[in-house]
């Protein structure tokens, strides 16, 4: 296809272990795009095998932005990858080179698209105090102030309660009433969203084997040597679904078995929050995904042709 008939901005999103990196590489190199990652681990330099980055080979093929630019005891911000997603995107359209923009951090989405959420910054004393208090307690917490914001969040999302309440207790106000001014307003960005939609069993299944192959790559190795460099990894590396489990098995709290059962449980877990978020957004165009990427990249352009069509 006509790189000059391609949006400038097209865009992949589904759970993890979905295919969207191999639809987005396919898709970038039919039409000639570079590819911007919408992921908040892999930023990280050294988290490779468990974030499934793409390969060297893929790399050298086509161009990734916004991979590998942090080290794993450095702290990310959603702000931070906003203005360098932006300068990416600014930077493409003067080259005249679409992009292909794919990752799984739902809230780099939101930003990037939406704008920022003006809350607080993250006050970690206060979160673990808040932590301590169990889930239970902090759900129940956050029914009292902020009774939206209590439907929406589940019971053991707990990265998410212990910020509703963060937010409160700094500001006074429910995050309900931010995330309603963040949700309006028209894209920053114009794009064209594309999502993989797969049936729940046979994701589940695809997720199972991916954590056992990323098992057999060296994700262990990998994991001692982030360690050995850094001692100390920053809040959001060191939580990373799958490292958190293989830093408990390196330090000697768990064996490999069970680190292995729980990673499998919590990318799970992963994929269904993932799915809730993209499921909100606008104007998506699901996908079967149970296909190569080459016939997924077929019905893309498909679309992308049709709609070019009925725009003139």
């Amino acid at each position: 296809m006509d790189p000059a008939r391609v949006p400038s901005l097209l865009v992949v999103i589904g759970p993890t272990a979905s295919g969207k990196s191999a639809v987005a590489l396919e898709l970038a190199r039919r039409v000639g795009a570079e590819i911007l990652c919408v992921d908040s681990m892999t930023v990280y330099r050294g988290m490779d095998i468990g974030t499934a980055k793409p390969t060297p080979q893929e790399q050298r093929e086509v161009r990734h932005h916004l991979l590998d630019i942090i080290d794993p005891d450095s702290e990310f911000t959603v702000a931070r990858f906003v203005e360098m997603a932006d300068a990416a995107i600014a930077d493409a359209k003067r080259r005249g080179v679409p992009l292909v923009a794919t990752g799984g951090t739902p809230l780099y989405y939101k930003a990037l698209f939406h704008g920022l959420f003006d809350g607080p910054p993250a006050n970690w004393e206060l979160r673990q105090k808040i932590a301590q208090m169990g889930n239970e307690q902090m759900h129940a917490r956050l029914r009292e102030v902020d009774p939206s914001a209590a439907e929406r969040i589940h019971l053991n999302d707990t990265k998410r309660l212990i910020r509703a309440l963060e937010v409160y207790e700094l500001t006074g106000r429910p995050i309900s009433s931010y995330q309603t001014e963040w949700s309006s307003g028209e894209l920053r960005h114009e794009a064209t969203f594309v999502g993989l939609n797969w049936e729940k069993p046979l994701l589940n299944r695809r997720i199972n084997a991916r954590v056992l192959a990323m098992i057999e790559q060296g994700w262990v190795d990998e994991v001692r040597g982030l360690l050995e460099r850094y001692p100390v990894l920053s809040q959001t590396a060191s939580k990373a679904t799958g490292y958190a489990q293989l830093i408990d098995y390196v330090r000697g709290n768990t064996s490999l078995d069970r680190a292995v059962e729980q990673i499998k449980i919590a990318t799970r877990q992963l994929a269904q929050k993932q799915m809730k978020w993209f499921r909100r957004f606008e104007n998506v165009r699901w996908l079967t995904a149970d296909r190569t990427p080459a016939a997924i990249v077929d019905e893309i352009l498909q679309f992308v042709s049709k709609r070019l069509v009925d725009c003139q």
